[in-house]
């Protein structure tokens, strides 16, 4: 896996521990020109076709580790990743192995997945101060990008309710600890990140429902980002941190969905809004369980991927938000559907992932899809293969 470029750099530090961000203007200028990084559609693929193939056409196969069916690529993805909340809660051994019992189900051409913390020391940047109620504020020391990179991880997404919980400096510290890891990262508003996986060029983009980060609420602008992608690459992922979180939200309903007054987006609007801009895959997160997943056009919606990890820091880890799961697809080129396979994770001790072997993630999907997207649900067998609805 080789890097291309990332259309928007880091954000400059501000005021009030948000990034001065500039890379939406300069998109669009570099746009209306037809000049800088992110005029490539002459180099990309051409506009996107208006119709997909249907779902029932895909095929079934289950992939690979070294790319599934021939000539396709493996994209692997998991849900929200926590390893502790310094400086009391880390885990042991300075957290050593934290993902080796899982390395083998993440292996795959690139894998991915959502860093629900901080790289940082301490910034002096204060998101709990006194009186705002319950409040997470997650990091870790920068050199835990390391296990990132040990567990076979080529890609972040910074784009969450925890990307700038220790303001624009922990922001900036968190990019440069996982570049010093040769990691990429995505999730800056306007940023698309293009990366080479065995000669395929695959554009990752983080959504968010904040305004320092590509806005899931604003689908207008989400479009128009995911267009941008498609005319760089040859395949475009969209991680996307969206939807209400809690035991009680494992359902996905059509609407807007909210954590007390914040919007966290309408996450079936939104999906369906980027696939039809020219996403070939949707990996969702935030709610801290798992979801249904869906094919829209042929593309699949993986609504949430639950837990990963979550350290020793102070999260609930019983029941259904113990549960994870890694999703592990095969693309063609072109951004067609090859096939699936979803692993059962679970928290472990010292909120270590560790593989599931009653496999209730996997059942649970199951179910949920079925019962969610009764005609657009995806199937899911005990294996843990993917197909899409005959």
């Amino acid at each position: 896996m080789t890097i291309y470029r990332s259309s928007a750099p880091p954000p400059r530090r501000g005021l009030a521990g948000r990034p001065i961000l500039t890379a939406t203007i300069a998109v669009a200028v570099l746009v209306s020109a037809g000049l800088g990084s992110v005029a490539l559609a002459d180099r990309g693929r051409p506009d996107r076709p208006a119709a997909r193939p249907p779902a029932a056409a895909a095929s079934s196969a289950a992939p690979a580790a070294s790319g599934g069916r021939p000539g396709s690529i493996s994209l692997s993805a998991t849900g929200d990743i926590i390893m502790g909340q310094a400086p009391s809660r880390l885990p042991a051994g300075g957290g050593r192995g934290f993902f080796d019992d899982v390395k083998p189900v993440l292996a795959a051409d690139l894998v991915m997945g959502n860093l629900e913390q901080t790289l940082t020391g301490d910034t002096g940047f204060r998101k709990c101060g006194a009186g705002s109620g319950r409040c997470f504020a997650f990091r870790t020391p920068p050199s835990y990008a390391a296990h990132l990179k040990a567990a076979g991880f080529g890609l972040l997404n910074q784009a969450n309710n925890h990307g700038g919980d220790f303001g624009d400096a922990g922001f900036a510290n968190t990019r440069e600890a996982l570049e010093a890891q040769d990691l990429r990262h995505t999730g800056a508003e306007g940023e698309i990140t293009v990366v080479d996986v065995r000669g395929v060029r695959v554009a990752v983009v983080g959504f968010a429902p904040y305004d320092r980060f590509n806005d899931l609420r604003d689908l207008a602008q989400s479009r128009a980002v995911v267009r941008r992608a498609a005319g760089q690459a040859d395949v475009v992922v969209v991680q996307a941190h969206l939807g209400a979180e809690g035991a009680d939200y494992t359902h996905v309903r059509p609407g807007h969905e909210s954590l007390g007054s914040e919007d966290r987006g309408d996450p079936i609007a939104f999906a369906h809004a980027v696939v039809d801009a020219g996403a070939d895959l949707v990996i969702g997160h935030g709610p801290h369980v798992l979801r249904a997943m869906e094919f829209y056009k042929g593309r699949l919606i993986a609504y949430s991927l639950g837990n990963f990890s979550s350290g020793p820091a102070p999260l609930k880890s019983d029941g259904v938000l113990g549960r994870g799961g890694v999703l592990t697809v095969s693309l063609h080129p072109d951004g067609r559907w090859a096939g699936a396979r979803f692993h059962s994770t679970a928290i472990g001790p010292g909120g270590r992932p560790v593989p599931d072997p009653d496999g209730s993630g996997r059942n649970a999907v199951a179910r949920l899809s079925a019962a969610d997207f009764p005609e657009s649900g995806a199937r899911v067998a005990r294996d843990g293969s993917i197909t899409p609805p005959s």
